[in-house]
Parts: C-alpha cells; structure tokens; sequence
C-alpha cells in the first residue's frame, strides 16, 4: 500500500505540471483577447514561467535533500494551487506574468521531490515499471491538455484553465501527507551557499531567455550574444564560488558521477533534436502544406500513442539489455524519425519513430540517474536531470529558427540529436550499475555513505521493518518526459 500511495503521488504530481503547461496553449488566444494583451506580453506568460522552473530546479532540488522531499512536495502543490487561483483572478496581463513566474518558482520545488518518493518506497530491481507507468501517465496527461483546454476555454473562459490547478493540487496535498515517508536525512553540517545558488539561478535564468530570443535575434544578435556572454560570466562565478563553498550546492559525489553526467547530456541532446523538429514540423504542415492546427494535431498523434504505449516496453528493455543498449537504440530511432519528417513532413512512421525513441531516453535515463545517483542527493540529481530536460527544447527550437524552419534545420536537428549518441554510450551495460553509492564515488568500503547525508537508511529501515525483505535503495533522481506541445511551454515541468 506504501508503494501504490508514493506512486499514485508521484504520477499526479508531475501529471499536474504536464498538463497545465498543455492545456494553456489553447487559452492564450482567449487570454490575449480578455485582458488586451500583446503578442509578446503573452508569450511572456509562457516565457515567465519557463525561466523561474529553469533557474531554481537544482536549488528546490538540494533544499529537498537538505530538508526532506516530502515537506517540499507539499509547500510546492500548495503554492502552485495558491498562483493558479491568484491568475485566475487576476485583472490584467502583468499580474498573470508575475503570479506565472510564481507558479514556476513552487513548480520547481515539487518537481525533484516527485520521483524521490519514488526512490523511498521502491528497491532499485524493482524501479523500473513505476518509472514507466509515470512515463506513460505524464504523456497522457499532457496530450490531454490541449482537450481539456478547449473544453474549459469554451465553456468557461481561459480563466477556468487555471483555476482547474486548484482542486487537483488541494488533492495531491492530501495524498502527500498520506504518504509513509521516513525522516529526512540528518543535516550536513553548515549552511548552503545562498550565493552560490543565486549565480546559478541567474546565469542559468540568463541563458535560458538568451535561447528563447534566438527566434526573434537570431544567433549573432547583440541581446543573444549579450545573453550568452552574460550567462557565461555568471556560471563561471558559479564555479569559483563552488570550489571555495564548505557546502556547495553541487556535492562533488554528483559532479564526479559519469552516469548521472551522461544522462543529463543525453537528455539534451536528445529533446532538443525532438521539440526543434516538432516545431519545423508545424510550420512546415501549416505554412507549406495548408493543414489547419486541428489537422496538424491530428497528424503528431502517433507520437503521443507512442510514447505512452512505449513507456513500458523501454522500461523492460532497460532492465532486460542494460541502459546502454537501449538508449543507444531510443537515440537512434528519434535520429530516424527526424530524417523521415524531414524527407516527409506528415509523415506518420515518423512521429511514431520519434515517440517510440524519446520515451525509450526518457525513461532509460530517469531509470539510471535512479539507480546511479549518490546517496543522499537525488534531490539535487533530479533537480540537475529536469534543468537539462528543460534546456533541451529552447536550444532545439533556437537551432531550428535560426537554421530556418523550411531551411537547414532538419539536418541540424538531426546531427544535435545523433550528439546524443556519444553520452549514451557512456551509460552503463547490462547488469552494470548495481555497485554501492559508496563505489561511485570512490569512497572506502567503511566509509560508505560518510559524504553526504544517509537519506536512503530510513528508508531501508522502514522497508526491513514492515517486512518487506527490499534491499538497500538508492536515491532518484526526478525528471521524466515533456509534452510535445507548442514549442517549450510547458516543456519537461514533470
């Protein structure tokens, strides 16, 4: 019962995040209309929302390790409630930019903690058809959204889109409280590095709203280019502050993980080659071919039933061949389908092909930053793996506008996505990855688990007590994938 409970509010609470950042796609017409905005004010209800979930997931991460991840799955469904009420009711266009930016700051605090319930009721052996069935769930979710949007926006208005967060995240709360998590980890002595977490807000923020301008700048536009440079000088404070920290926000352990590295740069690559050609697509569908958005929503479906029909066959392969195999193979196939799509735009192999391979990554990946993640720090993990996850979708979709939709891009795409390969192969094979945290970061066999905080004991100690027979867990690192929907509103918010 512990594990169904954990699972059931792991799989809403990133179904949450799907499916709001779906749904307001179709109500920011309606939006636009009822408050007088601008084309750009209401981009920025999208562009808001996106830079506050990018700046703070490594942060809400770590705060969840630090503090446990229950507690800031809580606070963080209360006050995504709370800022879908406050947009609901708000009187104008600045106010729904502002309360957007909010509800990412309490989107991010929820989104790490999410699967690492998952990592508190679940042995590492026995992860992999949870992960899969929170795959298969999220994509649902968000491919309902644009459904769910159009009903409530007809019927009610576009503020009903948001006030629908309401009572599914009150629900979520209680399931919250409900569930049998164990104490969280004792303390590291010391305070975290307050500055350190602001420089990596700010350059990540910074480089995310560079990316998000290419559109409009183009790569070698001075805003672009100020946003990269500044980004760069940021992050590199970052680090200089990071190697004099007593308590950096990175721990070491996690910067020296090879498999949580290769993850999270497969996990780029691999979405920015999916949602750049997601965007070509639709221009070319529209503007080229004539088809009307109903049409061209028609024509993506095979990659929706794709990737949640997927969802457990990559979950049995990854625990069958290894994560090395399958990811290799998942790269593969969305390099495929970008080539079809390109040769054919409406082609439906192709957005099967890249249904079938991006949920293949998503959960090959989400399944070793698991497993492999250090003891103590899947908050921070999952808080890295979801920014990743984030970053992905703007730089595919810079790539594609400033390659020119109708242009180059495909080919760029494609290549971005085959970069993918290199970090795959860096994952580990079959049967690999079952040693200690304590191996992976080189500590001594009597001194496992002395580096960072025992999160997963209590965990283990609850599970021997109720009898249970689990062996020794890991933690989880959070993240699973985005909604394929309008470019990268909404994008990997589970």
């Amino acid at each position: 019962m512990r594990r169904r409970l954990a699972l059931a509010v792991s799989v809403s609470g990133a179904a949450l995040v799907a499916l709001d950042g779906t749904v307001l796609t179709v109500a920011q017409p309606s939006l636009r209309r009822g408050l007088g905005a601008s084309v750009a004010e209401v981009q920025w209800t999208s562009t808001a929302y996106l830079l506050a979930v990018a700046a703070f997931l490594v942060v809400a991460g770590r705060l969840g390790d630090r503090y446990g991840h229950q507690r800031l799955l809580f606070t963080g469904v209360l006050g995504f409630a709370a800022a879908s009420a406050g947009i609901a009711f708000a009187p104008g266009v600045g106010w729904v930019i502002a309360l957007r930016a909010v509800q990412g700051v309490f989107g991010a605090l929820l989104q790490p903690a999410t699967l690492a319930l998952l990592r508190l009721a679940y042995p590492p052996d026995r992860l992999a058809t949870p992960i899969a069935v929170r795959t298969g769930a999220i994509g649902l979710a968000a491919a309902a959204g644009p459904l769910l949007g159009g009903v409530l926006v007809a019927q009610w208005g576009w503020r009903a889109v948001f006030a629908v967060n309401v009572p599914l995240a009150l629900a979520i709360a209680v399931l919250t409280l409900a569930v049998r998590a164990p104490a969280p980890p004792r303390a590291e002595p010391g305070r975290l590095e307050l500055t350190g977490a602001a420089l990596l807000a700010a350059s990540l923020a910074v480089f995310v709203h560079a990316l998000v301008g290419v559109p409009a700048h183009g790569w070698t536009g001075t805003p672009t280019l100020l946003g990269f440079g500044g980004a760069a000088v940021l992050g590199i404070l970052f680090l200089r502050r990071e190697r004099r920290a007593a308590l950096p926000l990175v721990p070491p352990a996690v910067a020296r993980s090879r498999p949580v590295a290769a993850s999270m740069a497969l996990l780029l690559a691999v979405s920015a080659g999916l949602f750049g050609t997601l965007f070509t697509a639709t221009f070319r569908l529209q503007d080229v071919q004539g088809l009307d958005p109903l049409d061209t929503g028609l024509r993506v479906l095979p990659l929706t039933a794709l990737m949640v029909a997927g969802a457990p066959v990559a979950g049995l392969a990854s625990r069958r061949q290894g994560p090395r195999p399958t990811a290799l193979t998942g790269t593969a196939l969305v390099v495929l389908g970008i080539a079809m799509l390109d040769a054919e735009p409406a082609s439906a192999l192709g957005f099967a092909l890249l249904g079938a391979g991006f949920t293949t990554v998503m959960v090959t990946a989400t399944g070793t930053v698991v497993g492999e993640a250090p003891a103590g720090y899947a908050g921070v993990v999952g808080g890295l793996k979801q920014t990743a996850a984030n970053i992905g979708p703007a730089l595919g979709i810079a790539v594609a506008a400033g390659a020119g939709v109708t242009g180059s891009s495909p080919t760029a795409l494609a290549l971005l996505a085959a970069a993918g390969l290199l970090p795959a192969s860096l994952l580990p094979g079959r049967g690999a990855g079952r040693a200690a945290a304590g191996d992976l970061v080189g500590e001594a066999a009597g001194q496992r688990g002395k580096g960072g905080p025992a999160a997963d004991r209590p965990a283990d100690l609850e599970g021997r007590q109720a009898g249970d027979g689990d062996q020794a867990q890991r933690p989880v690192g959070a993240g699973d994938p985005p909604a394929w929907q309008r470019g990268y509103d909404g994008v990997a918010q589970a």
